[in-house]
């Protein structure tokens, strides 16, 4: 698969499909490219160009001991528009990858994209704090690390239910429950602390509020992973230009979970 090479040398894999106009799709945390393949059919079959790379420590791209904090990942995402000269693009992001979605634009500038669309998003901030009463206690994030540095499968197993809400929405297989579990597990243990850490402590409200461009929200009611309270109906408060659907049934897995749906809302808050 093609590769790329970031700011400080680490070599980024991506794929790229197609040849209509560009979406560069962000994975989630711990996840990589093939996460995207119910989107990924449904945008090729109507013409659209579909760029998917594999964060830092993830998938196919290199694993190096730094540059897990949300700024260089969002400088990877700039260095792979760059070397692919992408222009009037649409970003369609995934928890983590909502964060980068959202530093990339406030940090190196909005006029290659076009539209944003996020899933489930990691932001505006997650952590607690004085000004941010509405967010998740810190001690949440340290007991949730232990686990990964010690049975970092049985984390996945013990939240695999959940990811895909299934008490609501049945239908997901064991099969699929299973491989996205293994797509998990293939990043890195580093780079899945070091990540998580980051989508948890990092503040993306001045991110959120920078951004201009027409966004799109999409966010379950029954997201264990980030809870839709403290995530996506904080962050349209502070968007100017978002709008928000909710799910009732859905979990953080809604790109599998409601495939139809929200690949029909992506092409329609393209099309609009």
């Amino acid at each position: 698969m093609p590769t790329y090479q970031s700011t400080d040398g680490t070599t980024l894999a991506y794929e790229d499909y197609g040849t209509g106009d560009p979406i560069l799709f962000v994975a989630g945390w711990s996840l990589n490219s093939e996460m995207w393949e119910y989107q990924l059919h449904y945008f090729l079959d109507r013409g659209y160009r579909c760029v998917l790379p594999d964060r830092r420590g993830h998938g196919r791209s290199e694993r190096p001991s730094t540059g897990y904090d949300v700024d260089t990942r969002a400088d990877d995402l700039a260095r792979l528009v760059e070397h692919l000269d992408l222009r009037d693009f649409m970003l369609v992001a995934h928890s983590a990858g909502g964060a980068e979605a959202v530093r990339y634009l406030a940090r190196h500038g909005q006029d290659r994209a076009v539209r944003l669309a996020l899933l489930a998003p990691a932001i505006p901030y997650l952590c607690q704090t004085a000004d941010n009463p509405v967010g998740a206690p810190l001690e949440l994030l340290e007991a949730s690390l232990h686990q990964l540095r010690t049975d970092r499968p049985q984390w996945f197993a013990d939240r695999a239910q959940g990811y895909f809400a299934t008490h609501l929405r049945p239908g997901t297989s064991r099969a699929v429950m299973d491989l996205e579990m293994s797509r998990c597990l293939s990043a890195s243990p580093y780079a899945s602390v070091e990540v998580q850490r980051q989508l948890f402590t990092s503040d993306h409200r001045p991110d959120v509020e920078a951004v201009t461009l027409p966004t799109l929200l999409l966010h379950g009611w029954a997201d264990q992973s980030i809870p839709i309270e403290i995530s996506s109906r904080q962050a349209v408060l502070l968007a100017p230009h978002a709008v928000l659907k909710e799910y009732p049934d859905a979990g953080h897995g809604l790109y599998i979970t409601h495939a139809a749906e929200v690949n029909a809302e992506i092409l329609a808050f393209m099309k609009g």
